[in-house]
């Protein structure tokens, strides 16, 4: 590491703005002298300006970028990686995933009886190698078991596991009864130990459950205000977190420096829950238009989830078998929830990209918002600079000086065909390869 990049590393510690980079102060090494990489870019996505630019140059040093330079240029003893004839864009976020989930088709129940915390960790380093080969670099993880979110975002911080930056919940929290209570539907005198984990019940129970998250190492905390679709013997319209329980989370939340995210698909739930300060809505299968005017008035974004609703409609249309009951029912009367996006888009809300699923298909979101109304442009932005503000970080999400070098690129225009996120042929995490010309690149592990 540089005596330049040695110093932007202590100002961030200190909490200085991370754009304050050692070629701003002009008194370090140059670019070409603390060069390692550099990437010749065909086109260049500015998540800034949201434009796409010409030819450029992204010269990295260890983990993170050094600056960004039109034309083709090649600092001496820098390793020059060529996407010439490509588009290059910011490492992709997913605002909304479960690094840990198991497929949610078949009988749930069983599975919540029979699959083992250890089943979980395993599915779970599978799903963080598929989303960050697929082009997703960054994750906001709503809401594990176990502990495996933690444990997996330690095992990729240190190099063990292959796998996406990831913010994370710890368990969602929530009533007894509601979404995330993992015992409605089973017979009371059966029991596993994390089934009250994420439930509390009044205002200290909940805010004593947010510090706790905080303490075992939530970066993000989640609610569920509101039912649920998957979920046993809940109405997804009913409201079942009482404002004082809702607000005692927003503030255990905020005043921690979290964000917090809120499970919604009813109206009430879903308004309440946006007056009372939450940062985001999550799912806003039953918002109307008022609730996306309260959206937009305090600034709280809405990540869709559109893939896993498409996908559980198609599923009860077509595989009724493959549900229960209950879930079926409620899959066909929520529908495809397209228009949601139209309607939220059309109000001016801030969107994120958020996919629901863990499995490393996470980008075809991305089309599905299309679909329903939003320019490629803004879903590119969805994606990428409004994921990041979202969570709350200025060094992802853009490709700029001082930010860690995740840099994804596809053969094509995606601002033509936002489907080619789906189709990512380069990534690099931290400065690291980890798929170059559609291929995987095999990246040496750190024992544990």
């Amino acid at each position: 590491m540089s005596f330049a990049h040695s110093i932007n590393a202590g100002l961030r510690r200190l909490g200085l703005a991370s754009a304050l980079t050692a070629a701003s102060l002009g008194l370090f090494a140059t670019p070409a002298q603390a060069a390692e990489k550099v990437i010749h870019a065909g086109k260049l996505f500015d998540a800034d300006s949201g434009t796409l630019k010409g030819p450029s140059s992204i010269v990295i040093e260890d983990e993170r970028i050094v600056s960004v330079q039109p034309g083709f240029v090649s600092p001496e003893g820098a390793e020059v990686i060529d996407l010439s004839s490509l588009t290059v864009l910011p490492g992709l976020i997913d605002s909304h995933t479960h690094v840990t989930s198991l497929p949610r088709t078949g009988n749930s129940i069983a599975k919540t009886m029979t699959y083992s915390p250890l089943d979980v960790v395993l599915a779970a380093t599978v799903n963080a190698r598929n989303m960050l080969l697929a082009g997703v670099t960054t994750i906001r993880d709503l809401g594990a078991l176990y502990g495996a979110d933690t444990a997996l975002k330690a095992a990729i911080g240190r190099g063990s596991v292959i796998g996406p930056r990831m913010w994370i919940a710890g368990e969602a929290i929530g009533p007894t009864a509601g979404h995330n209570d993992w015992s409605s539907g089973i017979a009371p005198d059966v029991s596993r130990p994390e089934f009250g984990a994420g439930l509390a019940d009044g205002p200290d129970a909940v805010l004593a459950l947010v510090r706790m998250e905080h303490k075992l190492g939530a970066t993000v905390i989640k609610i569920m205000p509101s039912g649920g679709v998957v979920s046993q013997n809940d109405n997804p319209k009913h409201k079942l977190m009482t404002d004082a329980e809702i607000a005692a989370a927003v503030e255990g939340a905020h005043m921690v420096g979290l964000k917090i995210a809120a499970h919604g698909h009813g109206k009430e739930a879903i308004d309440t829950a946006v007056r009372l300060g939450v940062d985001s809505i999550e799912h806003g299968t039953y918002a109307d238009d008022e609730s996306f005017r309260l959206m937009r008035q305090h600034g709280t974004y809405f990540v869709p989830t559109l893939l896993t609703t498409h996908k559980l409609y198609d599923t009860a249309t077509n595989r009724p078998e493959a549900l229960n009951p209950s879930t079926r029912a409620k899959v066909l009367a929520m529908g495809t929830g397209s228009d949601k996006l139209t309607r939220a888009y059309r109000a001016g809300v801030k969107i994120a990209l958020g996919s629901d699923t863990g499995f490393g298909e996470n980008l075809k979101e991305a089309a599905l918002m299309k679909a329903a109304g939003m320019s490629s442009l803004d879903v590119l932005l969805s994606a990428t600079a409004n994921a990041a503000d979202l969570i709350g970080s200025d060094e992802i999400g853009k490709i700029l000086p001082g930010r860690y070098a995740d840099i994804v690129a596809v053969d094509g225009d995606p601002l033509a065909d936002v489907s080619l996120l789906e189709h990512v042929v380069f990534v690099m995490k931290g400065g690291t390869v980890y798929k170059v010309g559609g291929e995987e690149v095999v990246v040496p592990l750190v024992n544990p």
